[in-house]
């Protein structure tokens, strides 16, 4: 789910979110809250309308205070985490070891939920964005990525469109963060910390196997890296190929060395063209 909220705002409306940051601690803060509180299933609920009003106040800074979209993103972040402290009425982690979480709602036993919900969780949720973009407020989110201003050459309002299409980014965001929080028993302020790297390295990582032939392909292609990419984090710990604290290092080197090659590629066939 976090692979196809980044791919929503970084592909298809073509836009440098960083609210996911702050957006996906914020459903891990709510979860976290709700859970205790004895209210599992709401908690994933409640979490994905406090994501989408992260997008929506990201979105309202873009477009009606004319502030950049990565200046936008790094201060809804930033006020994001105070808001997240608040949610947890100030302590920087909660337990949920001794809370029943969803994944004892089920009779199947905690270990084969923990397997299963998830999974059909984000099958869920792709087909439910696979669906709406194929709809006219979806068309319209791809339209106002592809060329904003023949979108607006047609009587549509782009500035609400770009509103909406962050606020679905940052909801899909939020709610992994708050399935995260019920499947691992804790809530932890510091939890987004990276999200976005992780998001676009899972992106990547997919694309690289799938192509970018279409929306919905693009979308499964994100929740197919989102897996791949643990995997391979997985593996590359366990095996002692690099220690746990450089993974972010290690994800950041992917991303950038991933969003580099078309234009070293183009360097490159252009010296070959000018010899």
């Amino acid at each position: 789910m976090l692979g196809m909220g980044v791919y929503i705002s970084f592909r298809i409306l073509s836009v440098p979110d960083l609210t996911a940051d702050g957006s996906f601690t914020l459903g891990v803060a709510v979860s976290a809250v709700l859970t205790l509180a004895g209210h599992p299933l709401l908690a994933l609920l409640t979490a994905l309308a406090a994501g989408a009003m992260s997008g929506i106040v990201t979105g309202l800074l873009q477009t009606k205070c004319g502030i950049a979209p990565i200046l936008s993103g790094i201060l809804t972040m930033s006020g994001l985490y105070t808001v997240n402290l608040a949610v947890q009425r100030g302590a920087p982690n909660l337990s949920l070891l001794n809370a029943a979480t969803l994944f004892n709602l089920f009779p199947i036993g905690k270990t084969i939920s923990k397997a299963l919900f998830p999974v059909l969780c984000a099958l869920l949720v792709f087909l439910l964005l696979a669906w709406f973009f194929h709809t006219r407020a979806g068309l319209r989110i791809r339209a106002c990525g592809c060329n904003e201003a023949m979108v607006r050459a047609v009587a549509v309002d782009s500035d609400r469109t770009k509103i909406a299409a962050l606020a679905l980014s940052n909801s899909c965001v939020a709610l992994s963060g708050a399935m995260l929080a019920q499947y691992q028993g804790f809530g932890d302020v510091n939890a987004g910390v990276g999200t976005v790297v992780i998001g676009l390295a899972s992106v990547i990582l997919g694309e690289a196997i799938f192509g970018k032939r279409s929306v919905t392909l693009g979308l499964f292609s994100a929740l197919v890296g989102s897996v791949l990419y643990r995997l391979v984090v997985a593996g590359a710990i366990r095996y002692s190929i690099f220690p746990a604290y450089a993974l972010k290092l290690v994800s950041a080197g992917l991303v950038a060395a991933a969003l580099s090659l078309p234009s070293l590629k183009r360097r490159f066939d252009s010296r070959r063209g000018e010899e």
